[in-house]
């Protein structure tokens, strides 16, 4: 194994431990945006420090007109699709949450359609009706069982897939201008101003103050965002970007693997078999061109995975 298949793969299977800090965090009494805030300042502060020591020519815009790149990015996407995240994961269950999350990639091949007028082949065609029915699957709509049935969880797990396709479609505006680094970081940046002023620091500071709520605050900004983010970036340097999405299909698997081995979340076989047509759709589509566009990666997504 190369070492640039080793950064895709532990970058992405970092932010398939996103869950855990977000369930320890809510134990403490944390709302989904408090957590959300969490991640967003302290994901900004230390990829600011990064960009800062590594490429501060970076930290640079070239336009202040630019900046509406990145209040796409980081309130329209990043704060939209964290907050359903995490509110999805709230109400139902980490592994639900993840692959309703990568129903992304079906919204990227819509929105691409209809804002750039990217061809839709008969292989994006078959992958959407997949990620369409494992995603059914995975809500128990089939089989359906009403005792079971979360419509709120269901309406925030779709809404963090749009919010993260939202990433990759504005993303491509601001790629022109910008390295996907920079696009993150100036993303996290704004997303942080922009939340920082109704965090209840009255309220909540007493918690921030404790060493463990301190260590999953600053943990959750760090190890599945800021370094996620840098290591899978750079493996994606040296590899097929394709190739690098289809590697980040581990994400789910280790995100699945928490809910159900560390917090014992349900999740049945048919279930199973919903995440699994949804990852397989993921795959189909980026294969179908390997000379694909640079794909973003954000947990943010960091971080819009979808291409």
């Amino acid at each position: 194994m190369n070492k640039a298949v080793t950064y895709i793969l532990l970058g992405a299977s970092l932010w398939g431990t996103i869950g855990w800090f977000i369930k320890n965090l809510y134990v403490y009494g944390f709302t989904p945006m408090e957590v959300v805030t969490l991640r967003v300042t302290t994901s900004a502060i230390i990829l600011l420090l990064f960009l800062l020591i590594t490429s501060p020519q970076k930290v640079k815009l070239t336009s202040l007109s630019d900046i509406k790149y990145f209040i796409g990015t980081g309130i329209f996407s990043i704060i939209f699709f964290n907050y359903c995240m995490f509110t999805a994961i709230s109400l139902s269950s980490i592994p639900v949450a993840t692959a309703l999350l990568y129903t992304a990639p079906a919204f990227v091949a819509i929105l691409s359609f209809y804002l750039f007028k990217e061809s839709f082949t008969k292989r994006k065609s078959v992958a959407l009706f997949v990620t369409l029915i494992g995603t059914l699957f995975v809500v128990q709509l089939i089989p359906l069982n009403v005792n079971n049935l979360q419509l709120g969880s269901i309406l925030f797990g779709i809404g963090s897939g749009i919010g993260y396709a939202l990433y990759s479609i504005i993303s491509k505006f601001a790629l022109n201008k910008y390295s996907s680094l920079s696009i993150t970081t100036f993303t996290f940046v704004v997303a942080a101003i922009a939340l920082i002023p109704f965090f209840p620091y009255q309220e909540k500071l007493p918690l921030l103050l404790d060493k463990e709520v301190l260590f999953y605050a600053f943990g959750l900004g760090l190890f599945p965002t800021a370094i996620a983010y840098i290591v899978y970036t750079y493996g994606l340097n040296q590899t097929e970007a394709s190739k690098a999405a289809i590697l980040s299909t581990i994400e789910p698997v280790v995100a699945a693997s928490i809910g159900i081995i560390i917090f014992k979340e349900t999740f049945n076989m048919l279930q199973m078999l919903g995440m699994t047509m949804i990852i397989g759709a993921v795959i189909l589509m980026q294969t179908e061109n390997k000379n694909n566009a640079q794909v973003i990666k954000l947990r943010g997504r960091t971080s819009g995975k979808p291409s």
